[in-house]
C-alpha cells in the first residue's frame, strides 16, 4: 500500500519540531538576553585582554543580578549551558592571568547544574578562580559548594592526602556567611563534615549562639561517639563563652564531667543563679559536695548544700500535693473500686479476700499511692483510732516475708522526709521478729533515698546488721544501703559489701543482693575494684547455684558500674568471656546493654537483634532476656529510635521464641516508662490475655510501668476488668502491683529516667528500674517468691513530675504559665512558638510525659532555661505594670 507523500511531510522530526518550538517559545526578551551572552561568549575569547574582561565582567554582572522562581534554574545558566564545553576549554588554552581567575570564577557557577555527577567541577574551579566575596553569587551556590567541599574532604582522607588547607580557607568563608544568614545547621554541619568544630566558636554572636546549642545538644544523640561528645563539649564552650551558666550546666551533667560542674560555680558570681545549679544537681541524682572556693559564705554554702541534698523535696511536694487538694490518704480498695467490676467476677474475689497474697498486694498498693504524703489508712493509723484497724493489725495480716515489705512500706509511705521516717520506723526494730527487723532497715533504705544527709543515719543504723545470722536481715541491711547511697561512690559501703561478695559461707542471695547495692552505690563510676570483686564471685559460684535464678544480679551488678559508659566495659567484657557458659551469654548481653544505655547506639542495637532471632535449645536462651531489654534500653534515647524498636519488639513477638516474648512487654514498658503511648497500651493489653502465664503477669507489670503516676483512667479501667476476669491468684497478684503504679503518688510522681525536657539520663532511675526489670525476666522466683520486695527498687526511679517556682528567699511563689505539648524547633526559621495546645495554670503544676512550660508574664526571669522542678523566678528590673 503507498504511502501519501503529503501525508509524511507532516510527520516532520520531532527533535527539530521541538527545537523550533522553544525558539518561538522564548519572549523577545529572553531573546535578546540569550544573544547577548551568546556574544558575551565569543568576545570572551578574544585575543585582546580589554574585550576579554569587559566581556567576563558583563556576563558575571548578568549571572549575579538574574532572579529567577524557587523551582525553575536562573536564564543566564540555561542559555549559557551548550557553552560551557566551549568555554572549559578555552579555559585551558589561557595564560595565568585575571582574566584567567574570573572565567573560573564563571565557571565554577556554570557547573552548578552542568559538571558531571562526582566531578566536583564547581569546588575544582572556586579553588583556582579569584578570591572574591562567596556570597555574591546566591544561596544555592554556596549551598552546592558546601556538598563538594564534604565530598573532597572525604575522598582525600582516604587517599590520604594531607594538604587540606586550600579547602580550609573556603570553609571559614562558607562558615561566617552561613552563621550571618541564620543557617547554623548547615555551617555546623559542615564543619563536622571537616572535622573541624572548633571554627564554629569564633562565628557565633549574641544573636545565633542559642539556636547554634540547640542544633548542637540535638544532634548529638544521633551521632556515634565520639563525635557525640565533642559536639556537646562545643555547645559548652559557646554557653560559657556567653554566660549561659544553667544551660551550661545541662551540658557538663550530659557529659558527666564533675569538673565541668565545678568550673560553673567557680564562673559565676550570683548566689541565686548558684541555688538554681543545686536544685538542678539534685533534680539528676548526682552526689555532689560543694568545696570552699566555689561558695564564700559559710551559711550559704550550707544552704547551696542543703539543695543538692534534697533536704526541701518532701516540703515542695507535699505543697503541690496541697496545691492540688490530693492530701487525702487513700485504702487500696479506693484503687481496686471493685465495686465496678461486673457482680459474677467480685463474688469470686470476694471469697478470698483475706489471704496473704492478697493483703501483700494491698501493702505494695497503699505503699505506691501514697507514697511520700507521710500518712496512709493502713499503717500510718494511730493505735487508738476509732475504726480498731491499727498498724499492729496490718502487719500481722502479713506473713513472714509480707511483714518485711509491710514494714518497708511505711518507709515508702514516709519517703524523702528523714526525720520523722526514723523516729516511726524506729519502733519496729525492738520485734523479736527478723521479718520485721529486716522490713524496718529496708524502710530505712527507702526514707533516705535520694536523700543526703550529713550525718549519715542510713549508714549508722544499718551497718551493724550487715553481717548477722539471718539473711532475710541482711539482705534488707544491704538492700537499705544500695537505696540509701545508690550514685554516691561511698567507700565505707564498698568496704562494708565486698567482703560478702569474697564470703563463700553467705547464702545466694545475700551475694546477689550485695552485688546489686554495690552496683547502685557506684552506677556509672567504672570502679575497677568492686568490678574485680564481682567477677571473682561470679567465677567462684558452684554448677548448682549458677542455675539459680537470682545468679542473674551478680551479672546486673556488674553492669551497672558502666552505665553509659559506652567502650569503658570492654575491657570487664573480655574478662565475662572467660565466666562458666551457662551465665557467660548472659553476661556479655547485660554489660552490652548497660554500657550503651541511653545511647541510641544503632550498630548495638542490631548487635543485639541479631541475638534475639536465634533459635535456641532450652537452657541456652538465657542471655536472650537480657539482650530485649537492652534493645529499649539503648533505644529509648530519642524519639526516632524509640518508634522503631516498638516496630521491632512488635515483630519479635510475632516470630521469637517464647522466652523472647516473655521479655518483650518489659522491655516495651521501659520504652514508654510513664507514658502511656496508645499503640503500647493496646500491644500489652492483649498480651495480658496470653495464655503464656509469664507473658501474661510481664504484660501486666508493663501495663503498671507505662502509666506510672498517670491516673490514665484507660489504663486504671483495664486493669480493673482484668482483676474482674482472673481466677489466678499469682495473675491477681501482678494486676494489683500494676494499679498500684499507674496511681503512683495519686499521680503526681513519675518514673520517667529521663528529665530537663528528655534531655538529661538521671543513672540512679534508670539503674532502678532495670534492676526491677531484670528480676521480672523469670517472675516466677523472684516477685512472686520470697524476693518481691525488689518492687522497691523503683523509688530510685520516682520523681515529683512537678514545675514549682519559688521567689528569691525560696518560698513557694504562684506565677501563671502556659502549659502544653512540647514541639521540635530545630532548626525552624524564625522565632517558632515552642508548645502546641496550652492551657493557663497557676503553679505548682503537673507536667505530663512530653509536656513544657513557659511563663505568661514577664514580671519574673526564670533563672533556669527549662521550667521542670524547682525553678527560682527574679523580679524582672525592665518590667513596667500595666497599670
Amino acid at each position: 500500500m503507498a504511502i501519501d507523500p503529503k501525508l509524511n511531510n507532516g510527520l516532520k522530526d520531532p527533535k527539530k519540531k521541538k527545537d523550533e518550538k522553544k525558539e518561538d517559545d522564548l519572549s523577545d526578551e529572553d531573546l535578546a538576553l540569550k544573544e547577548q551572552l551568546e556574544l558575551y561568549v565569543e568576545r570572551v575569547q578574544d585575543s585582546d585582554p580589554g574585550v576579554q574582561k569587559l566581556a567576563l565582567d558583563s556576563m558575571r554582572q548578568e549571572i549575579r543580578t538574574s532572579t529567577s522562581s524557587m523551582t525553575s534554574v536562573p536564564k543566564p545558566l540555561k542559555f549559557l549551558r551548550p557553552h560551557y564545553g566551549t568555554l572549559k576549554s578555552f579555559y585551558e588554552t589561557m595564560g595565568d592571568s585575571d582574566q584567567k581567575k574570573y572565567l573560573a570564577d564563571i565557571l565554577s557557577v556554570l557547573a552548578m547544574t552542568m559538571s558531571e555527577e562526582g566531578e566536583r567541577e564547581s569546588l575544582k574551579y572556586r579553588l583556582l578562580g579569584s578570591e572574591g566575596d562567596i556570597g555574591s553569587w546566591g544561596h544555592e551556590y554556596v549551598r552546592n559548594l558546601t556538598g563538594e567541599i564534604s565530598q573532597e574532604y572525604a575522598h582525600r582522607q582516604q587517599t590520604e592526602e594531607a594538604e587540606i588547607y586550600d579547602l580550609r580557607e573556603l570553609v571559614i568563608q562558607i562558615v561566617a556567611f552561613h552563621m550571618k544568614h541564620n543557617a547554623e545547621p548547615e555551617a555546623v554541619d559542615l564543619l563536622m563534615e571537616v572535622e573541624d568544630l572548633d571554627l564554629l566558636i569564633e562565628h557565633v554572636d549574641v544573636t545565633n549562639h542559642k539556636r547554634t546549642c540547640l542544633y548542637l545538644t540535638s544532634s548529638a544523640r544521633y551521632l556515634s561517639g565520639p563525635d557525640d561528645m565533642l559536639v556537646l563539649d562545643m555547645a559548652h564552650k559557646i554557653y560559657l563563652k556567653f554566660k549561659e551558666y544553667p544551660s551550661a550546666l545541662r551540658i557538663a551533667l550530659a557529659l558527666d564531667n564533675l569538673q565541668y560542674v565545678k568550673e560553673v560555680f567557680l564562673l559565676s558570681d550570683d548566689i541565686l543563679q548558684k541555688k538554681q545549679f543545686c536544685y538542678m544537681i539534685a533534680q539528676h541524682g548526682l552526689d555532689f559536695v560543694l568545696e570552699e572556693d566555689m561558695v564564700s559564705d559559710d551559711e550559704e554554702m550550707e544552704a547551696l548544700q542543703e539543695i543538692i541534698n534534697n533536704a526541701k523535696l518532701s516540703e515542695g511536694y507535699l505543697n503541690l500535693a496541697r496545691d492540688v487538694e490530693v492530701m487525702e490518704p487513700k485504702s487500696p480498695e479506693d484503687i481496686y473500686k471493685t465495686h465496678l467490676i461486673d457482680g459474677r467476677a467480685s463474688a469470686s474475689g470476694s471469697a478470698n479476700a483475706d489471704s496473704a497474697r492478697q493483703n501483700l498486694a494491698s501493702t505494695y498498693v497503699n505503699a505506691f499511692v501514697n507514697a511520700g504524703f507521710g500518712q496512709d489508712k493502713l499503717m500510718t493509723v494511730p493505735l487508738e483510732s476509732s475504726s480498731g484497724a491499727s498498724t499492729g493489725n496490718w502487719l500481722f495480716k502479713n506473713k513472714d516475708h509480707g511483714k518485711t515489705s509491710a514494714v518497708a512500706s511505711h518507709g515508702m509511705i514516709l519517703l524523702w522526709d528523714v526525720d520523722a521516717g526514723l523516729s516511726q520506723i524506729d519502733k519496729y526494730f525492738h520485734s523479736p521478729d527478723n521479718h520485721v527487723t529486716a522490713g524496718a532497715l529496708l524502710g530505712v533504705g527507702i526514707v533516705n533515698c535520694s536523700i543526703n544527709n550529713d550525718c549519715d543515719p542510713a549508714l549508722a543504723l544499718l551497718s551493724d546488721y550487715i553481717d548477722k545470722e539471718d539473711s532475710t536481715v541482711r539482705i534488707g541491711a544491704i538492700m537499705g544501703l544500695g537505696l540509701a547511697y545508690a550514685g554516691s561512690q561511698n567507700e565505707q559501703i564498698r568496704d562494708k559489701l565486698t567482703p560478702i561478695l569474697g564470703d563463700s559461707g553467705a547464702p545466694l542471695d545475700v551475694i546477689a543482693f550485695a552485688a546489686i547495692s554495690l552496683g547502685l552505690v557506684y552506677v556509672g563510676s567504672c570502679n575497677e575494684e568492686v568490678a574485680q570483686s564481682i567477677i571473682f564471685s561470679l567465677m567462684e559460684r558452684s554448677e548448682s547455684e549458677l542455675n539459680d535464678s537470682l545468679i542473674r544480679f551478680l551479672p546486673l551488678g556488674l553492669g551497672l558500674l558502666y552505665l553509659g559508659k559506652q567502650e569503658s566495659v570492654e575491657a570487664t567484657a573480655e574478662v565475662s568471656k572467660t565466666f562458666n557458659e551457662k551465665i557467660r551469654k548472659y553476661c556479655e548481653m547485660t554489660l552490652l546493654s548497660c554500657a550503651y544505655a541511653g545511647t541510641g547506639n544503632v550498630l548495638k542495637v542490631q548487635d543485639l537483634l541479631g541475638h534475639c532471632t536465634e533459635h535456641l535449645e532450652k537452657g541456652e536462651e538465657i542471655h536472650q532476656g537480657p539482650a530485649v531489654l537492652g534493645i529499649a534500653m539503648i533505644a529509648m534515647a530519642e524519639e526516632l529510635g524509640l518508634e522503631m524498636a516498638i516496630r521491632s519488639l512488635e515483630h519479635m513477638l510475632q516470630y521469637g521464641e517464647q522466652n523472647i516474648r516473655r521479655a518483650v512487654p518489659l522491655a516495651l514498658g521501659l520504652l514508654c516508662i510513664s507514658n502511656p503511648k496508645v499503640n503500647v497500651m493496646d500491644t500489652l493489653s492483649r498480651l495480658s490475655h496470653d495464655t503464656d502465664q509469664e507473658v501474661a503477669m510481664a504484660a501486666t507489670i508493663s501495663l503498671g510501668l507505662i502509666g506510672a503516676g498517670t491516673n490514665n483512667a484507660r489504663l486504671a479501667g483495664m486493669l480493673r476488668n482484668l482483676s474482674g476476669h482472673c481466677k489466678d491468684p499469682d495473675l491477681l497478684f501482678c494486676v494489683r502491683i500494676a494499679q498500684g503504679f499507674v496511681h503512683l503518688g495519686k499521680g503526681l510522681l513519675t518514673l520517667n529516667p529521663y528529665h530537663s525536657e528528655r534531655f538529661l539520663l538521671s543513672p540512679t532511675a534508670l539503674a532502678g528500674i532495670i534492676t526491677l526489670l531484670h528480676a521480672c525476666l523469670d517472675i516466677n522466683s523472684t516477685i512472686l517468691k520470697k524476693y518481691h520486695y525488689v518492687l522497691y527498687f523503683v523509688v530510685l526511679a520516682m520523681r515529683p513530675r512537678m514545675l514549682m517556682t519559688v521567689d528569691e528567699n525560696l518560698k513557694p511563689l504562684s506565677v501563671p504559665v502556659r502549659v502544653g505539648q512540647a514541639v521540635d524547633v530545630v532548626g525552624q526559621a524564625g522565632r517558632p512558638k515552642s508548645i502546641t495546645g496550652f492551657q493557663t495554670h497557676s503553679t505548682p503544676v503537673i507536667l505530663a510525659a512530653g509536656d513544657r512550660a513557659e511563663l505568661t508574664t514577664e514580671k519574673y526571669i526564670p533563672l533556669s532555661p527549662i521550667l521542670e522542678g524547682f525553678v527560682i523566678l527574679r523580679k524582672n528590673p525592665d518590667y513596667m505594670d500595666d497599670q
